[in-house]
């Protein structure tokens, strides 16, 4: 059965056409990539995803299929880089079409708290940014004057000098855990934004500045790098 599976019309001459068409698109997809002047993935935008798609299915076809002669291919991955190298020419002429394209950098943090508008309109979610912000060893948002979610998916921080960093939201499950104010002393941090309330009574109702009702204990530890 498995050799029916594997191996059923197989032709071994085609076979071995096919290992060379495999090498040799594999080796244009590194070209055309290096024309456009791209060091990593994680430098991609979503604008520069597409692209990198396309040169997929374009070069993807010709391994296998042995009606579509390469040159069909070669001419789609060298019209897909002019395109783009137009594109990004145009883009760099207007900011209208950049921000098209690629879109903007968000504001996530500011000032020790979270953007609730910046929140709103991300497509990650609150562990998310917390998972990001932990990876750069950041714990608590105290620490963080400003933080930006670049184009390419990628977060900027800047951060407090030792002795401006504030009371801020703890990032880190062992700290980040809900407690009753009027049960303990302050300062809380509200664990949606970030707010800080220094006394029970000034966390009684709702968070004042996003409307919420969860709270935790800030913390004000120094940076550790």
């Amino acid at each position: 059965m498995f050799e029916k599976l594997l191996l059923d019309g197989a032709q071994l001459d085609f076979l071995v056409e096919i290992f060379a068409r495999t090498i040799l698109m594999f080796l244009l997809i590194l070209i055309v990539l290096r024309l456009s002047g791209r060091r990593g993935v994680r430098q991609l935008t979503l604008f520069e995803v597409a692209i990198i798609l396309g040169l997929g299915s374009a070069a993807g076809d010709p391994m296998f299929q042995e009606e579509i002669p390469v040159i069909y291919s070669v001419v789609v991955l060298f019209s897909v880089i002019v395109l783009y190298k137009f594109i990004t020419w145009a883009a760099s002429k207007s900011d209208k079409l950049t921000h098209l394209l690629e879109g903007k950098a968000m504001i996530i943090v500011e000032e020790g708290m979270f953007s609730i508008e910046g929140n709103r309109n991300a497509d990650f979610s609150q562990n998310e940014f917390f998972s990001e912000l932990r990876n750069q060893s950041v714990e608590h948002l105290g620490q963080v004057r400003l933080a930006l979610l670049e184009v390419d998916g990628s977060m900027s921080l800047l951060r407090y000098e030792d002795q401006e960093i504030r009371y801020g939201l703890p990032l880190f499950p062992n700290a980040y855990k809900k407690v009753q104010p009027e049960e303990g002393s302050g300062p809380f941090a509200c664990m949606f934004c970030g707010n800080i309330a220094q006394t029970a009574k000034d966390t009684q109702g709702h968070c004042k500045r996003c409307g919420k009702e969860e709270w935790t204990k800030a913390i004000n530890t120094k940076y550790v790098g």
